[in-house]
């Protein structure tokens, strides 16, 4: 336990060394490499007066280290920014008020937060049941001709991008057989089952694609497994081979696959961008990219932070699973 209690703290405080690295690459390079963000801010239009106001009003003539500073206090700490009118509080954990909006941009993602997460929720789990299954399947029919058609299958959804899926189960569900209504985002606690239904298909075209990684890694871990010494012992006291595989190889197989579901869990609130634009869903991903075109910097860092986050909580998380699946990655 104590081995584990000093493993644990190891990755925590990586954890928090990465996150403010992140903070460090994602400050310059939105708000130093522009160039002029007064002149952004305020538009082509404005008069080198205006400009002026606006980069006083952003606090732009405080040394970078400084700025940066206030930028971390803010996450931590809170700040105060100048409405024109007034001050205005913005409580910790502050990522900035939007230049378009004069919205605070935590209130902004937390707003969109649950949009995305019911998406990747939805589509982790179907992604997990159809991955593993498949996969084991797989590996039990090895040699047969449903292991060639499931590998097939695999490859066919690795390579197909999730706009092509996401536009051909939108052709065939929903205008040509209409099984499913076109794809629409209701709030969970407005109406359960029209939040299910209209997530339905983002969450297959999601899974799809990624269930064919985990199908193809549960199957090499699974006869990685089945090649093991104690197998073959569970054979020779004449096991079934159903028996083998649900309760002894899986159980052996599925180290890998959790710490590749936690990361995954992680980068899907990022990159959830394409299905999220391709289905008219408004979460995080499609706000990004809306922040993106209009120049909106506090969100667009606020965003990527965030996101940030998340992968970074994810690796950390997937680390400690792998420990607990397999004692000796404590060690290491």
């Amino acid at each position: 336990m104590k081995g584990f209690t000093g493993f644990l703290l190891r990755r925590i405080a990586g954890a928090v060394f990465v996150l403010l690295a992140l903070s460090v690459v994602v400050y310059a390079v939105f708000y130093v490499a522009p160039g002029n963000v007064a002149q952004i801010v305020c538009g082509e239009r404005c008069s080198p007066q205006q400009v002026a106001l606006v980069h006083d009003k952003l606090g732009l003539d405080d040394p970078l280290y400084l700025q940066y500073g206030h930028f971390v206090q803010g996450i931590f700490a809170g700040r105060d920014f100048s409405s024109g009118t007034g001050v205005v509080h913005c409580s910790a954990p502050c990522l900035g008020q939007s230049y378009r909006t004069d919205e605070q941009v935590t209130d902004l993602i937390l707003g969109k937060l649950p949009v995305t997460g019911s998406l990747v929720i939805g589509a982790f789990a179907l992604w997990l049941l159809i991955g593993v299954g498949t996969g084991v399947l797989s590996a039990w029919k090895r040699g047969g001709v449903v292991e060639r058609l499931l590998t097939w299958l695999t490859l066919a959804g690795t390579s197909t991008p999730v706009f092509v899926i996401g536009l051909l189960l939108i052709i065939i569900l929903c205008s040509t057989l209409q099984w499913l209504p076109f794809p629409q985002y209701v709030p969970f606690t407005d109406n359960p089952e029209q939040w299910f239904w209209g997530l339905l298909l983002p969450w297959f075209s999601l899974a799809l694609i990624e269930s064919a990684k985990y199908a193809r890694l549960t199957r090499s871990s699974m006869l990685e497994t089945l090649a093991e010494d104690h197998v073959r012992t569970f054979r020779a006291y004449g096991l079934t081979e159903r028996a083998i595989v649900g309760r002894h190889a899986l159980r052996g197989a599925v180290a890998p696959v959790i710490a590749l579901s936690a990361l995954d869990a992680g980068t899907m609130f990022g990159s959830a961008v394409l299905t999220e634009t391709l289905f008219g869903i408004p979460g995080i991903g499609r706000q990004l990219v809306e922040s993106v075109r209009t120049v909106d910097l506090p969100v667009v860092v606020g965003v990527v932070l965030t996101t940030g986050f998340f992968v970074v909580l994810a690796n950390a998380v997937a680390d400690v699973l792998y420990a607990m699946a397999d004692r000796r990655v404590v060690l290491s």
